[in-house]
């Protein structure tokens, strides 16, 4: 804050999303033009270069080939809320196809606690914690189903990454991630367990093939319209132009 009120005069902010920007904005009295959203981007075509075929990835993460697999990728900590995934997976569970697993990658502080958590839930044999893995975006296509539960996540790369696997995704209606996902029917509220087993529930039931592949349409159309390389570079001089005037 010290910084930029000293350089007020010369400084243009840019926030990853509009819920950044309006924070910033809140919080640091400037006139709010010159604090604007330069979304983060995905450099799509290399990532998807880079995605390793569904049954090897599967492989890979020793997953098994014919199970729907529920992914969340992300530190375990409190600010990403994998313990209220594993209670709305645990109720949906019983609604979900047979087998369904929910497959955790990362590591964090929270790790023995939530292990715990499954325990308690008594959904052990369906979640996998698979700790780091390196590269995981390239092994996105194992998955059925992308989760990310956090609390206000700024933007959620991650999901730029599930969507442009092919991935359908959930998010928590705050932060970033709405602006990001675009689709109020693939968000759930904040630390709502009944709310996100119910979207867990639809987004996986058997016969909704076609609404999934329309969204993951969707998913892929928004990516490329409005969170890659070519995208920013043509935002970013107008942005420029205009808070210069």
């Amino acid at each position: 804050r010290w910084f930029a009120q000293l350089f007020r005069k010369r400084l243009i902010l840019l926030g990853v999303s509009n819920a950044v920007r309006d924070e910033i904005r809140k919080h640091l009295h400037w006139p709010s033009e010159r604090i604007e959203t330069l979304y983060n981007r995905l450099d799509v075509d290399s990532v998807i270069a880079q995605l390793v075929p569904r049954n090897a990835a599967r492989a890979h993460l020793r997953l098994p080939e014919d199970v729907v697999v529920i992914a969340n990728v992300g530190r375990l900590h409190p600010d990403k809320d994998q313990a209220t995934l594993l209670k709305g997976f645990a109720s949906a569970l019983p609604r979900l196809p047979a087998g369904s697993l929910l497959v955790i990658i990362g590591s964090g502080p929270l790790e023995k606690e939530l292990k715990e958590l499954a325990e308690q839930l008594g959904i052990t044999t369906s979640v996998r914690f698979l700790g780091q893995v390196p590269e995981a975006r390239c092994y996105f296509r194992a998955f059925d189903l992308f989760v990310l539960s956090s609390d206000h996540e700024p933007f959620g790369m991650v999901l730029l990454e599930a969507m442009a696997a092919g991935v359908p995704v959930l998010a928590t209606d705050c932060g970033g991630a709405p602006e990001v996902v675009g689709d109020p029917e693939r968000l759930f509220p904040l630390g709502n367990e009944a709310a996100l087993a119910n979207k867990l529930t639809c987004a996986l039931s058997i016969g909704n093939s076609q609404c999934r592949e329309e969204r993951t349409a969707y998913s892929m159309q928004r990516l490329r319209d409005n969170f890659t390389d070519t995208t920013a570079s043509q935002r970013f001089p107008n942005l420029l132009e205009r808070v210069t005037k």
